[in-house]
């Protein structure tokens, strides 16, 4: 069992609350700021906070293709910061020997489905997928809560975690994504983000539309310029502080809170809590991470709720589709269970309605998992599926 797992396990395992479960980790009610921030950091998250559920019109910029008019409108269940109900398209390309197009030259691998008045009259239409690519698939936006110490985890821990060649001969070789740059990658569905700011930059560019310092100009749907005068406003149509803003919500926002049990289902859920380490799921979904030393008292070297290693892992062919660059159709980075109670879509993607079907699907290096939890008996994979919907 690799080092940061067996640290994890360890901190899961402290014993039981009144509440029913260790509670010393970060977290709070969801949609709650982090416990502890000083005067000026609660003031940067509401300030944030504001900007977060903010919507603005084509006349500031926004469009004149976007998804979403404001950050709350793709990540407001169950509260502002969480996931959303209403997917997105995206695509991409991939052969083994020319590895991934994220289909840039045809306008990027994220498709906008909603056209400003002006860009309408225009003549402009939502972005189509173009036959170029090789994998089409929806996406349900996932909750933010808890990116904040997500960054804040040393990447010298998630090197450590990670096994790319399967040195220990487990089945399990989880390898950091890749970022911008060629960083390390630790963000989004194939980790192809490595610092919270880029990614929240991305989602404000692609999204909705607004041009930013890094990236002054608008997109190009289909690959083609705009027609001139759709977009009256001045690039970049957002700044550095309004960004920075942004980021400062996201970092600040707590991971959710663990969902008290009731004391006649409490030996139900530490039996299936078991039963998930038994199975080897914790070789992927890391129980308990810890942020490194900060600047902030509230981010300084604490423990938190995270299930995720947050490393790629091949899940077999049955889910590839799309690809990213420095991963392929059938990686993704393990998904983060912190919060699961609260979602009715599973999976990195939301594909699964249920969490049997979620489970079921594992393949690849999940594939060893997957077939203990199908030999489970009905009453030890009910236990199971009670733990997790206590996450």
């Amino acid at each position: 069992m690799r080092l940061a797992i067996a640290l994890a396990l360890a901190v899961s395992a402290c014993g039981p609350s009144e509440r029913g479960f260790q509670a010393d980790f970060v977290e709070a009610e969801p949609g709650s700021p982090i416990p502890g921030l000083g005067d000026a950091e609660a003031a940067r998250f509401a300030v944030g906070q504001a900007l977060f559920n903010r919507p603005f019109t084509p006349e500031e910029g926004l469009g004149p293709l976007f998804n979403q008019a404001q950050c709350s409108s793709c990540h407001d269940l169950p509260s502002s910061g969480g996931h959303g109900a209403e997917p997105v398209t995206k695509a991409s390309h991939f052969t083994e020997a020319t590895g991934c197009d994220i289909l840039e030259a045809e306008g990027g691998d994220l498709f906008q489905q909603i056209v400003t008045p002006a860009a309408r009259e225009a003549g402009l239409n939502p972005e189509s997928v173009p036959t170029s690519a090789s994998a089409v698939t929806l996406v349900v936006p996932p909750a933010l809560y808890g990116l904040g110490l997500v960054e804040r985890v040393p990447m010298e821990d998630l090197l450590g975690a990670a096994d790319p060649e399967d040195a220990n001969r487990d089945g399990i070789s989880g390898r950091t994504g890749v970022g911008p740059e060629g960083l390390p990658g630790r963000f989004g569905f194939k980790a192809q983000h490595s610092s919270l700011a880029g990614f929240v930059e991305g989602a404000v560019r692609m999204e909705m539309g607004l041009t930013t310092p890094m990236h002054p100009e608008e997109e190009r749907p289909g690959g083609h310029p705009l027609p001139p005068g759709l977009d009256p406003a001045a690039d970049p149509e957002v700044d550095g502080a309004f960004l920075a803003s942004l980021t400062d919500y996201v970092l600040f926002l707590a991971p959710p809170t663990r969902r008290p049990v009731p004391p006649e289902e409490r030996a139900a859920v530490r039996e299936g809590e078991r039963t998930f380490e038994a199975l080897g799921c914790t070789s992927c979904h890391t129980p308990v991470l810890t942020t490194g030393p900060s600047e902030s008292p509230a981010l300084d070297r604490k423990a938190f709720r995270v299930y995720s290693d947050l490393l790629l892992h091949d899940l077999g062919p049955d889910l590839a589709d799309i690809c990213a660059p420095g991963a392929t159709p059938s990686e993704w980075r393990t998904a983060r269970l912190v919060g699961l109670g609260l979602r009715s879509e599973f999976m990195h993607n939301g594909r699964a309605q249920r969490l049997d079907d979620a489970i079921r699907l594992h393949g690849g290096e999940g594939s060893s998992a997957r077939d203990a939890y199908a030999a489970l008996s009905d009453g030890e994979r009910q236990d199971l599926l009670r733990f997790l919907q206590t996450l």
